[in-house]
């Protein structure tokens, strides 16, 4: 009956073409139809995936929050990345080596144990998944190969100061926030600069490869928000090498997140942080994308570490430079 009806209504429309004109909108609507209804759970152990594909999904209009696009926190231990990792009977943690107070080696520590804020928070989403803080190998890498080190496998979760953006979120997982931070500019006491604003014209400015001050100084230069005189081309691929260059004179000043500049500071007491954040930003664990029920579980330690441990860590590694009522020196809700 529908199609008799459809086919004596086609007969002004030119017959046969427009015919054809309806089958083809006809299949384009079935083939679009299965793309308007989400995926469907078919099992506990399927969760990973809708995990994976909603958090895709948020980040394509990820806006000024990114940090706020985390999955719920969960105590269960039955997806396929955390038993893997109860498997292995480890948990593979990329950090830094050389950020004081973060990650860094202590020279005058008898076994020369990486030790810092940071670290302490790899211990302990080990001791609350494994039942034991030691449980974790620890692998040094550079800024600029924490992103790859994940997507390769090679980690399970990179804890190096990370700040959560929407470009890392399409290629990484994160954790909720457990730091809030911004970009600042470290330079020497005697220089004439005085923060992120036009007495960095004509200096040079150091930024690690793959961080959120080089996304920054190279958007604001393109936009006019930054002298063009300002010469931003001098990178390097661990935060450190830059504050080597200025101690060499090679550049003026640096930017980075201020919480790793005044450690910096604190090791080199000719310099100092000049004018206030420009830039609000949270550090999250990193994660790969298929391994939501490991987010989930690392979310759920965030939760209970907020409560009983992240403040004496926050005393012990980072008071000393950042002080005591910060806008860092609270850890940043969920």
């Amino acid at each position: 009956m529908i199609a008799r009806r459809l086919r004596a209504s086609l007969k002004g429309w030119g017959g046969v073409g427009a015919m054809l004109s309806v089958c083809v909108l006809a299949v384009a609507f079935a083939l679009l139809l299965p793309l308007t209804h989400a995926p469907v759970d078919s099992a506990p152990g399927s969760g990973s995936t809708r995990l994976a594909e909603a958090t895709q999904a948020k980040t394509d209009t990820c806006g000024k929050h990114p940090e706020q696009l985390s999955p719920q926190p969960s105590g269960d231990e039955s997806g396929p990345a955390v038993t893997a990792v109860k498997q292995r009977g480890y948990l593979s943690v990329g950090v830094d080596q050389n950020s004081y107070r973060w990650g860094y080696r202590d020279p005058n520590s008898s076994g020369g144990d990486l030790e810092g804020f940071d670290i302490d928070l790899a211990h302990e989403i080990a001791r609350r998944l494994l039942g034991d803080p030691n449980a974790v190998r620890f692998h040094a890498i550079p800024t600029n190969q924490r992103i790859p080190a994940i997507k390769s496998g090679q980690l399970d979760m990179v804890v190096r100061t990370m700040t959560i953006t929407c470009d890392r979120l399409k290629e990484v997982a994160f954790s909720d926030p457990y730091f809030a931070t911004g970009q600042q500019v470290l330079a020497p006491k005697a220089s004439g600069i005085t923060g992120y604003d036009s007495s960095l014209a004509g200096k040079k400015i150091c930024t690690a490869e793959g961080s959120t001050a080089n996304t920054a100084l190279t958007q604001d230069k393109k936009n006019h928000k930054l002298a063009a005189s300002t010469d931003i081309s001098t990178t390097v691929p661990n935060q450190l090498d830059c504050l080597v260059k200025l101690q060499l004179g090679e550049v003026d000043a640096i930017v980075t997140d201020g919480a790793l500049a005044a450690s910096q500071a604190a090791q080199d007491p000719t310099v100092e942080l000049k004018g206030k954040p420009f830039t609000t930003e949270y550090y999250g664990v990193a994660m790969n994308k298929g391994a939501g029920d490991l987010v989930r579980r690392v979310n759920q330690v965030l939760v209970d570490y907020r409560e009983d441990g992240w403040q004496t860590s926050y005393d012990k590694w980072l008071s000393p430079t950042l002080g005591t009522d910060s806008a860092s020196s609270r850890p940043p809700s969920s």
